[in-house]
């Protein structure tokens, strides 16, 4: 009786590993095709930080919810400060603490300041 009990066990224990295994694929799979989706920004759908909600804000490559945060904090530190608009041109992103040169540059493309 023991020998059944424990191979019982035996396959109950690889099946739920084999589970595990098919569920962290299935994951990393939905995981890279939103990566693929996010980065691929249609050319029309241009994003204007000076009025961009945090959720649009995400969709530019390299950006998260900090960075995002960012952004929206500095603009509306901007606006109080000098009543006028945060960002008129690229360069002026890279006054956004945790923004340099580089991460302008990624995201140029995908930005407009009408």
């Amino acid at each position: 009786m023991n020998n059944r009990q424990d191979r019982i066990q035996s396959f109950s224990f690889l099946l739920s590993v084999l589970v595990c295994i098919l569920f962290m694929v299935l994951f990393a799979v939905l995981a890279h095709s939103k990566v693929n989706s996010i980065s691929a920004i249609e050319i029309d759908s241009r994003i204007n930080p000076n009025n961009a909600s945090a959720a649009n804000l995400t969709r530019l490559p390299g950006i998260g919810i900090t960075r995002a945060g960012a952004i929206i904090a500095y603009r509306q530190s901007w606006v109080e400060q000098n009543n006028s608009l945060a960002f008129e041109t690229y360069d002026d992103l890279e006054s956004v603490k945790r923004y340099g040169a580089k991460t302008v540059n990624n995201i140029k493309q995908w930005l407009t300041f009408d």
